[in-house]
């Protein structure tokens, strides 16, 4: 009840038409949202997507050369010029830090053919599992083509961006210095809230305000997005301190203990390979199922809160043969 009530309080300011989403970064889980599955315009934090297809297509030291693909934007710019030579970790940095569309038009039309560059762009949502969304250029501007998506789909989209090391180093970058420019970042929470780890702003007129955010804090991880929403920044501050204080971070699939429970009568031994966190108050414990699933081919640990699903873990299978020969290798090694 005090939970509620105190959520109450700091959305009391809150745009009626506003979009939310609180999500553990761990998980996946959504801790709070309020209309997390109406479709809106979503600006600039379309460059989020142009920034992960561009990183996982194409090398930092690449070069190119900016042409005739900046004549169709404006708004927002690096105020590049035709001739121009950028690396594309330059460019990343004028794409996230001053959200250039410019940039955006850059990194599209060079990393791969721009057609294809959409077309990824969408099939990498829909493998996210951002089933609502849908990407027609870029940049995020919305004269002649439009992206649509929800909060929630935000929130997964930044925390799988938040994974990529080179995005998160690009994204909390406060000033970034080329031969002939200087950019700084626009995500004013980075400079006012010292747990802020990422974010990527973005604004038209018929979007609104959209904003993206990831903070860390004593290994908690959380992602906040909010669409319509003016006083964001302030917003996004308030929402990770109050989650922060609420909830803990707890190991709810350990690989060391697991992997002891899973052996089984004929020899054959099971293990995971990974941990799995989740983001808990200590009243919901009793609503986390921890499920073992075997079937002839494949086995799984499925991890679910409240009878849904979220977390599915692959488990691996060792015969016993294969494991003491293993273990006789690590044996002599360290001889």
């Amino acid at each position: 009840m005090k939970k509620i009530l105190l959520i109450m309080l700091l959305l009391i300011c809150v745009n009626v038409k506003a979009s939310i989403v609180v999500m553990d970064a761990d998980s996946g889980r959504v801790l709070y949202s309020k209309d997390k599955n109406d479709r809106m315009l979503i600006a600039s934090t379309t460059k989020i997507m142009t920034a992960i297809v561009a990183l996982e297509n194409a090398k930092l030291s690449d070069t190119y050369v900016v042409g005739d693909e900046i004549d169709k934007v404006n708004g927002s710019m690096i105020y590049s010029k035709k001739g121009d030579k950028f690396t594309l970790n330059d460019l990343l940095h004028g794409l996230l830090l001053r959200s250039g569309n410019d940039a955006a038009m850059t990194i599209s039309s060079n990393v791969m053919k721009y057609d294809d560059f959409i077309k990824e762009m969408n099939q990498k949502a829909f493998i996210l599992g951002m089933y609502n969304t849908t990407f027609e250029n870029p940049h995020g501007l919305n004269d002649n083509t439009k992206n649509y998506s929800t909060a929630y789909d935000l929130a997964i989209l930044m925390k799988y961006a938040i994974k990529n090391d080179d995005f998160l180093k690009i994204s909390q970058t406060l000033k970034y210095k080329t031969k002939n420019y200087i950019w700084y970042n626009k995500n004013e929470l980075l400079a006012n809230y010292k747990y802020a780890i990422s974010g990527k702003i973005g604004f038209t007129k018929k979007s609104g305000p959209v904003f993206v955010s990831s903070a860390r804090k004593n290994n908690k991880t959380l992602v906040i997005a909010t669409i319509n929403e003016p006083d964001k920044f302030n917003l996004h501050k308030s929402l990770y301190e109050n989650f922060f204080k609420k909830y803990n971070r707890y190991k709810v699939l350990d690989s060391n203990k697991i992997s002891s429970k899973l052996r089984q009568k004929n020899n054959t031994h099971y293990y995971i390979k990974n941990d799995f966190f989740m983001l808990l108050q200590k009243n919901e414990f009793k609503k986390v199922d921890v499920i073992f699933y075997k079937n002839r081919q494949n086995a799984y640990i499925n991890v679910y809160y409240d009878s849904d699903l979220i977390h599915t873990e692959k488990v691996y299978k060792l015969d016993y043969k294969k494991r003491v020969n293993k273990i006789k290798d690590i044996l002599f090694f360290w001889k």
